[in-house]
């Protein structure tokens, strides 16, 4: 049986980090953390943030809306609050398109 690498994967990870993920500043952050509830990270005992997967994803679905979309702080607020389900179904959808669009052009460049 070869020998296989697992990948170790975070728990938490920094503000730093999760705001190079969005190509944002650490202050968006953790202006969103105050302006939305559902971004709800842990703080260690100096006070530094904690973002779990799941804080990641709803930033996630925060930047999708007010960076991608255009919607305002509001509005975004109002989209989690009456439908988040219906929004992160969409995301994911647009995440797989975009997956297979990048499939598709590595094998039309592979064609002679």
């Amino acid at each position: 049986m070869p020998y296989k690498e697992k990948t170790i994967e975070k728990k938490y990870y920094a503000i730093g980090e999760v705001a190079a993920m969005f190509n944002v500043a650490t202050s968006l952050i953790r202006f969103w953390e105050t302006e939305f509830d559902i971004i709800k990270p842990k703080k260690n005992r100096k006070g530094n943030r904690q973002f779990t997967k799941e804080d990641i994803d709803n930033v996630k679905l925060i930047y999708h809306l007010v960076k991608e979309r255009g919607f305002t702080l509001q509005g975004a607020k109002d989209m989690l609050k009456n439908d988040s389900n219906a929004v992160k179904d969409k995301m994911d959808m647009i995440d797989s398109l975009s997956k297979v669009k990048e499939f598709l052009q590595e094998l039309r460049q592979q064609i002679p």
